[in-house]
C-alpha cells in the first residue's frame, strides 16, 4: 500500500479507521479474536486486534511478541493507546522497550509512557518522573519516529500535573540547549507545548 500519513504497510486492504472503529463496537471484546485476527499480519486486522482484545487478559508475553511485530508507527501508535496502556505491565514494558535498537519497538515505550501519561489517572508521579532519564537518553536518537516519540512522551508526562511539568520542562530546556541536533528538537518541540 502507498504510504498514507507516512505510514508503510507491506499487508493493507486501505480500510478507513472509522470504519475498524465502528466494527470493532458491533464485535466487542474477544481475546481469541483478537490473537487471529494479530497473527494474519494484516495492517487492518491488527488494528481490529487492538480494538478488540481484552485488556485483562494481555500478558507481558503477548506485550513483547506484538511489539516485535510492529513495522509502522501507525500499529505502533494504535496498540499503545488502545490497549497496552491499560496493562499493569505497562511501566515495565517502557524501561523495556526505549532501549531497544528497533525504531518502533523502541518507540513503543515512548508511546506507551505517553498514552499511560493521558489515560491512567491513578498512576503516581514518582513512575513518570523515573522515566525521564529514559526521555533524556532516546532524544538523542536521530530517527524521525522515535524522535517523535520521545517527545510525545515528554509532552504527555508535563501535562498531568504541576509537579511533572516543572520536572518535564526542566528537561525540555536542556535538551533544547543540547548540542545534539535531535535532543535540541525534542526540546524545542516540547517546550512549545508545555509553555502555553
Amino acid at each position: 500500500m502507498e504510504p498514507r500519513y507516512g505510514i508503510r504497510v507491506r499487508k493493507a486492504f486501505g480500510v478507513p479507521m472509522g470504519k475498524m472503529q465502528g466494527l470493532a463496537k458491533r464485535l466487542g471484546r474477544n481475546h481469541e479474536l483478537a490473537a487471529a485476527l494479530w497473527d494474519t499480519g494484516w495492517y487492518e486486522a491488527r488494528t481490529m486486534a487492538a480494538f478488540v482484545e481484552e485488556p485483562e487478559r494481555v500478558t507481558a508475553a503477548q506485550m513483547d511478541r506484538w511489539c516485535r511485530d510492529f513495522d509502522n508507527w501507525g500499529i505502533c501508535d494504535t496498540v499503545c493507546f488502545h490497549l497496552f496502556d491499560r496493562s499493569p505491565h505497562a511501566f515495565a514494558k517502557v524501561a523495556q522497550w526505549a532501549r531497544r535498537k528497533n525504531e518502533f519497538q523502541k518507540r513503543a515505550g515512548f508511546a506507551l509512557l505517553a498514552c499511560v501519561a493521558l489515560h491512567d489517572r491513578d498512576a503516581e508521579d514518582a513512575s513518570f518522573l523515573r522515566c525521564l532519564p529514559l526521555i533524556e537518553r532516546g532524544a538523542k536518537d536521530e530517527r524521525n519516529f522515535v524522535k517523535k516519540g520521545v517527545s510525545w512522551a515528554l509532552r504527555a508526562v508535563g501535562r498531568r500535573k504541576r509537579a511533572l511539568r516543572v520536572a518535564a520542562v526542566a528537561l525540555a530546556r536542556r535538551l533544547a540547549a543540547s548540542p545534539q541536533a535531535s535532543a535540541r528538537w525534542v526540546g524545542k518541540d516540547a517546550l512549545r507545548d508545555l509553555a502555553k
